[in-house]
């Protein structure tokens, strides 16, 4: 046994500290070949851009090929604009699954990296149109040698179980908060509702406007030839992309790189040319996310994924979505700090547990009494991640935000058909009138489906109520744009939900103005939920936390490879606790995402 123990504790060690000290001297290494006075930054773009990264690598540089995560590209592209080492920034395109918001924000920061001086070329991979509206912010745009363009449009879709869940003897009773709340429309309809078609069609127009204004403008072609493109042709060769001015030109990866050398240093580059920097190595020679001017400092603290309640001791990852102590811990740690004068709130949630939701606006109102407060709205901020906007003294959305859905529904699952079906028995012997009342064993009826009614209703009237007080707009007003409502950023803006346009950077420039900082100094910018380093977790001598993150790293990196991302990713686990559960779930969700593909 005494053995035994050892694999556990010393053995561990004995084995860990040498890697450590091996890697420790590879860092070292690295760290003493300082970067060229001139190369070319090279930046992967492709999947979902989770909002922030998992968490931290145990082990330096093992990280490196994991995808960069939404604001990881923000803050890099932020310090590169002004990096005059750079001579041209290369982005490798492909795959992209995410938000129009996300885009946007993504545009504009490219944008600003052309602005300060460098070039921004595109190589599309056989490409998309997301990956096609992004490499239409570059300067110039390369496809694939043998690739092609599959520019077919955009789309909104969403999955209904109600017949296949019927078929095994499980159905759901629900109470809808309004008739825009379309989160139980999967398992209680078996097609979209009329509301459900009038939300979604608002927001493609949106959407769809955004996409043919900004490329034909950025292309320089017609509106009427790039939709004719998209309806009449959608699936474009490389050579095709050019002859239509789509593109500029069409190259093996090597071939561009090749040509980019001899452009920047007079010559053929060699197989280990340094002019080609990743992503990942420039972001380790910089000071991170941004280089400051003084101490102060603004808490960026970001609200990703479904929201649900606590767990506990047990440790939640970012991308598993936001539980109450999980922003508990991260408000405490900004406030507590002395040089924090200010905090931004950056949402990227559809929402989820409506009690959760309510307790984590209760929590941020407290925290904006003690420190400024500003929200910055992401790619969706909707339902219960809209309700934890309302702590913000001014709200920041981008113009294709996907936010609002002021609503509340509630499921309550029902399996006595399923039992019937498989002669599962049944006996309870209870003390009170409505102990069994809350079972999926059967529908709820008479005063107790009231009572279901009823509470899911108390839940609505007081979401409202807290919109109209944040908002300063009359019960009223906000009933008339809330009922489940889904709206852009730029229709939400219009009507009263959001302030202002605008994106990461802009949230924390009004945070700075707030709290009376310096607006001539770049402030610190510190992120929360905090992420342990490898070395924050090796001098806390616990190897469970560093094998548990390796093992967590491993199957990210498995999954990534075999079962890419569905677009529904959000929203599963949501649909997995209503699955489980059997109990009455309160919900202030949305239930879909629109992808551009």
């Amino acid at each position: 046994m005494k053995g035994k123990s050892c694999l556990r504790t010393g053995c561990f060690v004995f084995v860990l500290v040498p890697v450590i000290i091996a890697v420790l001297f590879f860092a070292f290494f690295r760290s003493s070949h300082d970067l060229p006075d001139r190369f070319v930054l090279t930046v992967p773009l492709g999947g979902s851009l989770e909002e922030r990264s998992a968490e931290s690598s145990p082990v330096p540089y093992l990280m490196q090929g994991e995808s960069l995560s939404f604001q990881d590209l923000l803050f890099l592209f932020n310090q590169a604009a002004g990096d005059k080492r750079i001579d041209t920034v290369l982005l490798e395109i492909g795959g992209l699954r995410t938000s129009p918001a996300k885009i946007t924000e993504l545009r504009e920061a490219i944008e600003k990296v052309r602005a300060g001086g460098r070039k921004v070329v595109a190589y599309l991979h056989s490409a998309e149109d997301s990956d096609y509206l992004l490499a239409s912010a570059c300067d110039s745009i390369v496809v694939e040698r043998g690739g092609y363009l599959l520019l077919d449009g955009l789309k909104a879709e969403s999955l209904y179980y109600t017949t296949p869940l019927g078929r095994i003897g499980v159905t759901f009773q629900a109470a809808q908060w309004k008739k825009y709340k379309s989160g139980v429309e999967p398992y209680t309809r078996t097609a979209a509702s009329p509301e459900y078609i009038e939300q979604i069609n608002a927001l493609l127009d949106d959407v769809y406007a955004d996409y043919i204004g900004y490329v034909s403008k950025r292309r320089g072609i017609s509106r009427d030839s790039l939709e004719s493109v998209i309806n009449n042709v959608a699936l474009v060769s490389a050579a095709k992309a050019v002859k239509l001015g789509l593109a500029d030109g069409v190259a093996t990866i090597w071939e561009l790189k090749r040509a980019t050398g001899r452009r920047i240093s007079g010559k053929e580059p060699e197989e280990n040319d340094r002019l080609f920097v990743q992503a990942d190595r420039y972001r380790e020679t910089l000071d991170w996310p941004v280089k400051a001017s003084g101490s102060e400092a603004v808490a960026v603290i970001t609200l990703s994924g479904p929201i649900v309640r606590s767990v506990g001791s047990s440790a939640m990852s970012v991308d598993e979505g936001t539980d109450v102590g999980m922003l508990r811990r991260s408000l405490d740690a900004a406030l507590s700090d002395k040089e924090v004068k200010a905090l931004v709130l950056r949402i990227d949630s559809p929402g989820g547990d409506a009690l959760a939701s309510s307790d984590m606006l209760q929590m941020l109102d407290s925290a904006a009494v003690k420190k400024p407060l500003v929200v910055s709205m992401s790619g969706i901020a909707a339902s219960g991640g809209y309700m934890a906007a309302l702590a913000g003294r001014e709200v920041y959305a981008m113009p294709l935000t996907v936010t609002g859905s002021i609503g509340v529904y509630a499921l309550k699952p029902d399996i006595s058909e399923l039992a019937r079906k498989v002669g599962l028995g049944r006996d309870v012997v209870t003390r009170g009138r409505f102990a069994d009342a809350n079972t999926v064993f059967k529908p709820l009826e008479g005063e107790a489906y009231e009572k279901f009614i009823g509470a899911s209703g108390d839940i609505y009237l007081d979401f409202i109520g807290k919109v109209a007080a944040s908002r300063k707009m009359s019960v009223a007003e906000v009933d008339s744009v809330a009922g489940g409502r889904v709206w852009t950023g730029r229709q939400a803006k219009q009507k009263g939900l959001v302030d202002h346009a605008g994106g990461l950077f802009a949230a924390v420039r009004a945070a700075q103005r707030l709290a009376g900082m310096d607006g001539s100094k770049q402030p610190q910018i510190l992120l929360y939920p905090e992420q342990k380093s490898w070395f924050q977790m090796l001098l806390e001598g616990n190897p469970q936390d560093i094998v548990g993150s390796l093992e967590r790293m491993a199957m990210r990196r498995v999954l990534h490879e075999v079962a890419p991302q569905s677009p529904y990713s959000a929203m599963l686990r949501m649909h997995e606790m209503l699955m489980r559960s059997g109990e009455v779930e309160l919900l202030a969700a949305m239930p879909f995402e629109i992808i551009i593909r």
